[in-house]
């Protein structure tokens, strides 16, 4: 399960993330849970995106509001 901040990071990513702190605690576990990946960007640096199973979770919980 994932935790209220998870949630919130996930969305975060999707939505904008090159706004995302890369230090984020959120992200590793993420990351481990195969929900996001880092891409690397044109400038050089990787920036976190969403992986497919990433977007199943959040459109499951679009699906419940």
């Amino acid at each position: 399960m994932l935790s209220p901040h998870e949630v919130a990071t996930l969305l975060l990513v999707k939505e904008a993330p090159e706004r995302i702190d890369s230090d984020r605690v959120e992200l590793g576990a993420l990351r481990e849970l195969q929900l996001i990946a880092n891409e690397p960007a044109g400038s050089g640096l990787r920036f976190p995106r969403v992986t497919p199973r990433g977007d199943a979770v959040l459109r499951a919980f679009a699906r419940l509001r």
